[in-house]
């Protein structure tokens, strides 16, 4: 029998206006729209400081997002560090794979510069850092990226949560994702009481037999917004799953997501999903 490890992501957000007065609540709906969506900061809010790092966390907790999404790979000493890409070129002044590299020479690079002069010398964090530095603060959504180049990630991942009481996650602020399914089984066997969350891209993902599939290990089917329909919606949540998509760069893209009645918006700019920010 399935495990029940999951609520709805923006579940908090509805028990919080039970509990905040009603003169707020009322204040709030004659200012904005109150939006029954999550807003996940995708790498931080990268769209105004360099993705993962501290600048961009900080930026998406001072523009109250709900999540930062973050993307942790290792290093060849074995240290865990958030970076998206495998190589550290795109991001850094640097050159080469993070798998390759010792985590003195990750740590040495310039993660900020190139979007520009006001960044310059943000480094590349660790996993620990933002662990640390965030918890209780902001949710937290752990993408293992490229898992399979690192044998034994999980098992770190998993070690380093529990280090912190944070195996057992209130209201869902820690869920971990990834592309790689096999990777999110097992995670699941070791944090039994972590969510989890599937990546993808591909329509190939989104029969009734892959879906139903998901559904026995993981609360989260999360698909790019280009294979985002209503009917997708629905069956995802037929499954009690939620769904949270990415990646909204623009006002029209994040309309669409909060029609289509997703649970969560992973975006760059969290104010396109929450304009009260």
């Amino acid at each position: 029998m399935r495990r029940m490890k999951k609520t709805v992501l923006g579940m908090g957000l509805a028990l919080a206006m039970l509990v905040v007065p009603f003169q707020q609540v009322l204040a709030e709906e004659t200012t904005g729209e109150i939006r029954q969506v999550d807003n996940v900061a995708h790498r931080g809010a990268s769209g105004y400081a360099p993705e993962n790092t501290i600048a961009a966390f900080d930026k998406a907790v001072e523009m109250k997002a709900d999540y930062i999404e973050i993307d942790v790979q290792r290093s060849k000493d074995g240290q865990l560090v958030v970076i998206h890409d495998t190589t550290v070129d795109r991001t850094t002044n640097g050159t080469g794979s993070v798998k390759d590299l010792t985590f003195e020479q990750i740590r040495s690079l310039d993660a900020g510069s190139w979007m520009g002069e006001e960044f310059a010398g943000e480094e590349i964090p660790t996993f620990a850092e933002v662990l640390e530095r965030y918890h209780g603060k902001i949710g937290i959504l752990i993408e293992l990226k490229a898992p399979q180049l690192y044998p034994g990630i999980e098992e770190t991942v998993a070690m380093m949560l529990k280090e912190r009481n944070l195996d057992k996650p209130q209201n869902e602020k820690i869920i971990i994702q990834s592309f790689n399914f096999e990777s999110m089984e097992k995670i699941n066997s070791l944090l039994p009481y972590v969510p989890i969350g599937v990546l993808t891209s591909s329509s190939a993902d989104t029969t009734d037999q892959a879906l139903k599939e998901f559904a026995s290990y993981a609360e989260y089917f999360n698909p790019s917004y280009r294979i985002v329909t209503e009917e997708l919606v629905d069956k995802v949540h037929s499954l009690d799953m939620g769904i949270s998509s990415w990646t909204v760069r623009s006002q029209e893209t994040a309309d669409f997501l909060l029609d289509m009645n997703v649970d969560a918006i992973i975006t760059d700019y969290p104010d396109y999903v929450d304009p009260r920010n």
